[in-house]
């Protein structure tokens, strides 16, 4: 099956109308149903101005990630390129106290939590295994197990049931996490107990080399009723559309009408992740269709015809754009390797006999090779800490990553 036929298979399978607020060049239609979850935005001009900020600073964001990558300062990056509008208008959307369970992609969605902008790198740098404290911003660390997130959502949100709250629990997959058994089960225990959970996909097309259409014979979001779900299909390159789906979504969570599963339609202009080569298995003709979908200059136009983006304000927003981008790279390279004991560390949230003798085993492992000497497969920094204790050794110098590891690719987005 070639890809342009793959293509023309998509057009012609919708079986759901898709919720559309702008069209692809910019004009708005949307219906009284979406703009009562719009009104907010409509009175107040700097909230419609910060969603194209959001979309521009994360754009320029993941270039410079995957521009560190290519210098050999990453291991590895996943390109969000072309799913902004999926994971701004989503991101926006939530209160601080939802929790979000997230892929490895949903990097706009952790800036919209406030996650700082080193942190987005720290695994992908391969100092740490987890980049920021899940609690301090309401949402877990990437999870890189195809759509085990959406079980740890659905979990979650039991739990916010039993506390008698009003907060939810949101999930984003992608259209490759469809297949997984966890997905599924996530959706069986969500929807037998009416768990406050949202699950977003984003379905950007491929799951690294596999189109949608092989995956899926029917449209993503008919699954959902089988689950006894409802479902939503938006156009996920409209900012408007996803932020007011999401909107709704969330309120029918917190007012006890249950789980809801939204697919948003998107593409993924780049690659799987930065080991990847997507002109193997893309027809270019595909890549150029999507292009003229673009989230960020569909929105730009909108508010251009509004009045509220002037030169002046463009320029603004490009500035703070780069000045995150430098912001990015200056703390990507301050980076030091870790310890090797720190592989030790936060494995158990209390002492644990069995762990700590492993690692007195290690640390004697590492005492006993000579100075100069290392290790097989610890650098410089592996002076190790006294066992028993969490304080880490000074670390050695940092040294650049020219090496490229993938994610999973069993069902990935």
């Amino acid at each position: 099956m070639t890809p342009s036929t793959v293509d023309s298979r998509a057009e012609t399978r919708t079986t759901q109308d898709v919720v559309q607020v702008l069209d692809e060049t910019g004009e708005r239609h949307g219906s009284a149903e979406q703009d009562r979850w719009l009104e907010g935005l409509d009175a107040d001009p700097a909230l419609a101005l910060r969603l194209y900020e959001d979309m521009v600073v994360v754009r320029r964001i993941d270039a410079e990630a995957t521009a560190l990558q290519r210098q050999g300062e990453l291991a590895l990056w996943p390109p969000l390129l072309g799913q902004e509008a999926a994971q701004i208008g989503s991101g926006r959307a939530l209160r601080t106290d939802d929790f979000v369970f997230s892929s490895y992609r949903e990097h706009a969605v952790a800036y919209t939590r406030g996650v700082a902008l080193v942190d987005l790198v720290r695994v992908w740098r391969g100092v740490t295994a987890s980049g920021w404290d899940p609690y301090a911003v309401n949402m877990a660390t990437p999870q890189v197990i195809i759509g085990a997130q959406t079980l740890h959502a659905t979990g979650y949100a039991m739990g916010v049931q039993n506390d008698g709250a009003d907060s939810v629990a949101v999930a984003y997959l992608g259209d490759g996490a469809m297949s997984q058994g966890d997905v599924n089960e996530a959706f069986v225990f969500a929807a037998t107990y009416a768990a406050p959970v949202v699950f977003l996909c984003q379905n950007n097309q491929w799951a690294i080399s596999e189109p949608v259409t092989l995956q899926s014979t029917v449209p993503l979001v008919d699954r959902a009723a089988g689950f006894g779900l409802p479902g939503v299909r938006v156009d996920g390159n409209d900012v408007l559309a996803v932020l007011a789906v999401t909107r709704e979504a969330l309120d029918r969570a917190r007012t006890g009408g249950g789980p809801t599963f939204i697919e948003a339609v998107t593409y993924r202009m780049g690659p799987h992740t930065t080991a990847d080569d997507p002109t193997r298995y893309r027809d270019p003709a595909e890549l150029e269709t999507w292009a003229g979908r673009d989230p960020i200059t569909r929105y730009r136009t909108y508010l251009t015809g509004l009045g509220l983006l002037t030169e002046a304000e463009e320029a603004r927003v490009q500035g703070i754009a780069d000045q995150a981008a430098a912001e990015l790279r200056a703390g990507c390279i301050a980076l030091e390797d870790p310890s090797a004991l720190t592989i030790f560390d936060h494995v158990y949230a209390e002492p644990h006999a069995a762990l700590a003798a492993e690692r007195a085993a290690y640390a004697q492992y590492l005492e006993g090779f000579a100075d100069g000497d290392e290790a097989p497969g610890v650098g410089a920094a592996g002076e190790v800490a006294e066992p028993g204790t969490d304080a880490p050794a000074e670390p050695g110098t940092d040294t650049p990553r020219t090496g490229s590891t993938d994610a999973p690719t069993g069902g990935a987005r």
